[in-house]
């Protein structure tokens, strides 16, 4: 991991700062009235610089830690990926650099991943969702470079947290972080985020504390289980306002929380996220508010090459003032228990995926910030130009009769988007079929054609055998509007039901496990 230490000249031009008292002046704040309320915020550090605080620009830009791009995959998601924008947040427990005083844990141990989510900022800057990936996720870890260079091998059925411990670097890894998410994803990551124990409990001091809900008495026992006894009393049940190590201490707590599992806490982190948007949004994104909270944040986060500087870093962040709280979601991934672990559940997990691909939010809104005629018809719910296809009820078997790689997924995902019941997908026995073929057993035809709703030029057989199966031919694979088509209109009801948007009271639907 380096360090990143360029200096930038600010943008030019005013803020919102007063003119002086002469009438010239009054007369040219008047006039500049409007175009200082457009203005980005690196502007306002000129101003700061003629009242002599010009250091404070520097100082943001030298708090600013980048890691090595170096280690990201050359086989990576093309860039356009999605018509929006993807950043990955991980939660460090790193001891180095003060934070092992907050953690616990010895300061030499390697860098562990906490937590972590993908963060799809819609094309139209108004609408965003947060997809956390529990730790304990079983995956693929992709190829991943090594401190000495070399790469290793991939490593299926891996806990996802493992990803960032690859090279046991007391730092972490957040390069293998961001590769894994690209091949679970599809999605091409534009920008990699890192924050550690410290600079998260300064940030919550800043915006002077954060609302949270605790559902019970929590003692020192419950954040840390090896204690013999259950400790002092860290929290008392109800709303309440933290920050610093207590606020750290909230988004920690797993076992002392109904079933101690990482998925209800996860639930809170969520929660806690949003609150603290809430707080941040609340003082108001000028200088003087805005100031003290860059100062901590650029202390507290480890960025990618293309987030290097204050001002790459403040632009960006300007960029999503826009987005209304109530637009900001936050889903988990489509998950079950496998064991102790957790694994990822299909179709409904490539359906979430494609629709941020297509720029749909939760609901099936197209969120590409198209105009006009191009927008209706790119929010064209199906290829049929009748009613939208709802399939409520009907269970689906879906084979892939090509040698076209991922053609089930991808049809299973648009089923499911339309709320069909995807039993399966499989390779057919033969790999050889042009055509789409919908196979039905008896009392099925009425499911069978509204199936082929969504696959026109699908021809339909009736079987002995119970049930629908699709059969996926080569017309499906090489029609060139197919990715358009089957891109859902939304992600299955059963996934977009269980968000929360940043707007929502602490309490409100939120689990503890």
């Amino acid at each position: 991991m380096t360090s990143s230490r360029r200096s930038a000249s600010p943008r030019r031009g005013g803020d919102g700062g007063e003119e002086g008292g002469s009438p010239e002046g009054r007369r040219g704040h008047i006039r500049g009235r409007r175009a200082r309320y457009a203005l980005a915020f690196g502007v306002s550090l000129v101003i700061l610089a003629t009242a002599g605080a010009g250091w404070i620009y520097l100082r943001l830009n030298g708090n600013i830690n980048t890691f090595d791009a170096g280690g990201l995959s050359d086989d990576r998601p093309p860039a356009g990926s999605s018509k929006g924008e993807n950043v990955l947040v991980i939660g460090s427990d790193a001891r180095t650099d003060g934070n092992s005083a907050l953690g616990g844990g010895d300061k030499s141990d390697i860098g562990r991943s906490d937590t972590a989510f993908l963060l799809h900022i819609y094309a139209d800057h108004q609408h965003a969702v947060a997809v956390s990936i529990p730790r304990d996720t079983l995956l693929t870890i992709p190829p991943c470079r090594l401190p000495d260079g070399s790469w290793t091998k991939a490593q299926p059925n891996t806990m996802f947290n493992a990803a960032y411990s690859v090279g046991e670097t007391a730092k972490g890894n957040p390069a293998c972080t961001q590769n894994t998410v690209e091949k679970l994803s599809g999605l091409r990551v534009d920008h990699t985020v890192v924050v550690d124990f410290k600079g998260f409990a300064s940030l919550t001091q800043v915006v002077g504390g954060v609302q949270v809900c605790v559902p019970q008495d929590i003692y020192a026992r419950d954040l840390n289980p090896n204690l013999t006894s259950r400790g002092q009393l860290l929290f008392t049940k109800g709303e309440q306002t933290v920050s610093g190590q207590k606020a750290l201490d909230y988004v920690r707590i797993r076992h002392g929380i109904g079933d101690g599992s990482d998925i209800g806490r996860i639930k809170r982190q969520q929660a806690f996220v949003g609150s603290l948007m809430k707080e941040v949004k609340s003082k108001g994104l000028t200088p003087t508010k805005l100031l003290p909270l860059a100062d901590a944040a650029t202390k507290s986060l480890t960025v990618d090459p293309g987030l290097g500087s204050a001002d790459k870093l403040i632009s960006f962040a300007m960029s999503l003032q826009d987005i209304d709280l109530h637009n900001t979601k936050f889903i988990t991934i489509p998950w079950r228990y496998q064991g102790e672990h957790v694994a990822i559940v299909q179709p409904d997990a490539d359906a979430l995926w494609a629709a941020l691909k297509a720029d749909r939010t939760l609901d099936g809104k197209d969120a590409s910030g198209k105009k006009g005629d191009a927008a209706q018809a790119s929010a064209a719910p199906s290829p049929s130009p009748t009613a939208p296809v709802s399939g409520a009820g009907v269970s689906v078997a879906v084979y892939n009769g090509t040698a076209v790689r991922g053609l089930a997924a991808r049809a299973a995902g648009t089923l499911a988007a339309h709320d069909f019941a995807v039993t399966g997908t499989a390779t057919a026995q033969t790999q050889d079929h042009r055509t789409t073929l919908i196979e039905y057993g008896p009392g099925r035809e009425a499911a069978a054609q509204t199936v082929a709703r969504l696959f026109p030029g699908a021809r339909l057989e009736s079987v002995t055998t119970p049930g629908v199966s699709l059969v996926l031919g080569q017309a499906y694979a090489d029609a060139p509007a197919a990715p358009a088509s089957a891109a859902p209109t939304a992600v299955p009801s059963k996934v977009a039901e269980g968000a929360r948007s940043a707007d929502d009271n602490p309490c409100a639907n939120l689990t503890y496990g």
